[in-house]
């Protein structure tokens, strides 16, 4: 669904910038299928075109945001490890980079994201299956409550092991595994 562009996109000075733009805008609605706001896809993608870093004054004259939105797109997109912080300064104003090659973006990408799903699942499933199973075991649980609790557990334990299969899946998606050496920058 595209929406309306902000700032420089909304008026490309010339036929490059006019292609850009709609490339722009394909990667934020790509960014926007998996989570990202819309707008923050928009930063990064004016960010992947950049030739130097950004400083959040000159991305938000370009993004025509305020101050406190500009701050968290740049926290969002630094969290995602779509965009980078750099350690130098210039003229005492923090800078930031985009990440341009795609294959280490998707990797680092969908690591954060993935792994918080595994985070956050295996967590309440090991939270829940001692007292399920207490429950189970206990003998004034009904006959249907127990059939019940079984099924659940069953459930859980196969969700288990879908997350132990997720988790190599990540580490192996982090150790670049599926990429045959093509996520170094060309």
């Amino acid at each position: 669904m595209k929406k309306d562009t902000a700032g420089r996109l909304n008026d490309p000075a010339s036929s490059r910038e006019q292609l850009r733009a709609k490339v722009v805008d394909a990667i934020a609605q790509t960014m926007d299928l998996y989570g990202v706001n819309y707008t923050f896809g928009q930063l990064y993608g004016i960010m992947f075109f950049e030739d130097r870093p950004m400083t959040l004054e000159e991305m938000q004259a370009d993004m025509k945001m305020s101050k406190s939105n500009m701050s968290y797109a740049v926290r969002s997109l630094i969290e995602s490890k779509m965009v980078s912080k750099l350690k130098e300064k210039d003229a005492r104003k923090d800078l930031y980079v985009a990440e341009t090659n795609f294959f280490k973006a998707f990797q680092s990408f969908f690591t954060t994201k993935l792994q918080r799903e595994i985070d956050v699942m295996k967590h309440a499933i090991e939270e829940v299956i001692p007292s399920l199973s207490e429950t189970i075991l206990e003998l004034n649980t009904s006959d249907e409550e127990r059939k019940l609790c079984l099924e659940d557990l069953h459930k859980l334990k196969h969700a288990l092991s879908y997350y132990e299969w997720l988790q190599q899946f990540v580490n192996d998606l982090e150790t670049g595994v599926y990429f045959d050496g093509r996520q170094e920058s060309r």
